[in-house]
Parts: structure tokens; sequence; C-alpha cells
């Protein structure tokens, strides 16, 4: 197996359009936003195989002053791209080449799509996190999705929101972003709320997380990949949604004004119309991102017959960080809601 790293750009973008799994998140323009924010450089991997076989693997590396404090990570979202299934033999020897270079700790999260295979293949003392997404399968078009995976709740909302005073607006341009993002920060005040976390604690770490020029960039180096859905009640911004769309299409951030939302169902109308539009654009999947250990998030993401999908993220570390960052973070959770 010969590795190059960082990636050559133009393989890199050769098994992107070769991969039926794959999404916008895993294009080398999106390894460059986050790097971009976060500070981080390109240590994307090519693995080439002797039959021929060529993977690449999106990687992130913080540097640190010593190459040995230096961590690297896969995009959340994110996974191998190939163009075709990868073998839980290749996989063993990519957790192989990770585990015998000198860094603190390497994360790679996989597929919600291939999960199977890096379940075979993950060796002994690499920490395993469970995670959850819900994906809906596009196949059959969008008369077979809305027939046959829209449940009764998901169609009656729809249609209450398409009697609504509802003017549905899409943005490939940029034009959409600060609406989106005052309405965004709005949300996560009142999400913070819900949970009991204090809304100026919620809104700091969402604007750590998602700062607009992060939005600005994706709009910039993505084109018309990269897409706002709004829909307006009587002219006000009522809910929003930003949907990745390539060879697969992933909603990833939404927000809404509840008062004017939620009577209309309008955040329903933007998953309807931008479903129809990858069905349409020729997408097999329709990504609905992490859902964690939410109940309410699950049940909404199933009214448009998304399923449970479950894989994991793999820590390659030379000291248990994984098992000490989690229990951190449950007592931070503790603290905060007590």
């Amino acid at each position: 197996m010969r590795v190059t790293s960082p990636a050559p750009r133009d393989v890199w973008l050769e098994l992107l359009e070769s991969d039926p799994n794959a999404f916008v998140d895993q294009a080398p323009q999106s390894l460059d936003i986050i790097a971009t924010i976060k500070n981080c450089t390109d240590a994307s991997r090519l693995y080439e195989f002797p039959d021929g076989v060529k993977l690449v693997l999106p990687l992130l590396r913080r540097e640190k002053l010593l190459a040995r404090l230096n961590v690297e990570r896969t995009p959340v979202f994110g996974g191998l791209i190939a163009s075709e299934p990868v073998s839980a033999e290749k996989l063993r020897s990519v957790f192989t080449d990770l585990s015998n270079r000198p860094l603190l700790q390497t994360i790679v999260s996989a597929s919600a799509l291939d999960q199977e295979a890096w379940r075979d293949a993950v060796p002994d003392g690499v920490a395993v996190m469970p995670r959850l997404a819900h994906v809906l399968d596009l196949a059959g078009g969008f008369e077979t999705v809305w027939n046959e995976r829209f449940n009764k709740q998901g169609r009656r909302a729809v249609r209450k929101a398409e009697r609504s005073n509802i003017d549905v607006d899409l943005d490939t341009t940029g034009r959409l972003i600060e609406p989106f993002y005052d309405l965004f920060l709005r949300s996560v005040a009142r999400w913070a709320g819900e949970s009991v976390e204090p809304a100026m604690i919620a809104r700091w770490r969402a604007q750590r997380r998602d700062p607009i020029r992060r939005f600005r960039l994706m709009s910039e180096k993505l084109g018309d990949a990269f897409r706002i859905w709004g829909a307006r009640v009587d002219g006000k911004l009522a809910a929003a949604i930003i949907v990745l769309q390539g060879p697969n299409a992933h909603y990833t951030r939404g927000a809404m004004d509840i008062d004017l939302a939620g009577p209309t169902r309008a955040s329903f109308l933007l998953q309807k119309v931008a479903i129809e539009n990858a069905c349409e654009a020729g997408c097999r999947y329709y990504h609905m991102g992490q859902t964690g250990t939410s109940e309410s998030l699950a049940r909404f993401k199933s009214q448009f017959g998304a399923t449970p999908r479950h894989y994991s993220e793999y820590y390659i570390e030379r000291f248990p960080l994984a098992a000490t960052q989690a229990r951190l973070r449950s007592l931070m959770k503790r603290i905060v809601t007590s």
C-alpha cells in the first residue's frame, strides 16, 4: 500500500465523482473551509493498493509546538471516499497506517452509509464512540418518497403548510446568509432555554462553531451546491435551512421563528421542497445529520421517512483521551442542568 499526504486534489475529485455515497462535505473545498475557520492544515491521505483500489481520507491537522502533541481528525461529517465498497481488510490497513504515526490523537468518523465494514475492521485499543444519524433513501423518486416514506403526520404537516400564506425562496448566491444567521442565533437562544443552558453560553458556542464567515466561505467556495431554502410568512422569514447538494444532499443547518413557523408548519414545507429538489437532481440520499440521543429530533426526521443509521467515531490515541473527555462533558452537563 502506498500513502500520499496531502492527497492530490485531482485524484480526490476523481474519486468523489465516482463514489455513489459521497457528499459535498467530503470535497477538498469543504475541507479548506474548515481549515481556514479552525486554523488547521490539510492532512488528507491517499491510499493506493496493489489491486488498483484508491481511497482518500479527508483529515485536518491542528499543529502544536511538538509534533507528538498534534491532533488530526476527519470532518465530523465524512468518512473514506472510494469508487467501490471498501473491504474490512483494506480498512484494517488504514487503521494500521494511522496507528503507526507519532500523533497524540487521530479521530476518524465513519460514514453513516457504510458502517458494517468499519465495525469489522476496528483493531483492539481503538476507542469507539457510537453515533446516530438519520438518512432518507431517495430511490424511486419523489413520488415514491412522498407516498411510501413520508409518514401520515409528515404529509399532514406539509399539506397544512401548503395551505398557509408561505412564500418559499431558494438562494444559491449567499444573499440569505445574514437573515439566516440572525434567525439561527435566535433559535440557539430558544433551544438553550429548552435545555436549561444559559442563552449567552449557547450563543457563544454557536458563534465559535459556526461563525457567519463559515457560511460566507461555503457560498463562495461551493457555489450552487450551497443552498439556503427560506420560508416567509407575511413577508417575514419564518424558517430557513441549509442544504449541501451534490451527488447526494445533506441538510446541515436549520432555524425558525417558532411564533411564525410553528402554526404554519413552515419547516415541514422547506424539508419537502428540499427533498423534492434533491430527487429531481438525481441524488440518492438526503442526509439529515446527527441525531444523537434526542427523541424529538428523531421523531421530526422520521416524519420525512429518514431512518436511523448507527455509525461510530474512532479514536486512535497515545493516551486514553476520549474516555476522559467524555467524562468531563458528562460532568459539565450535570453541572449546567442541576
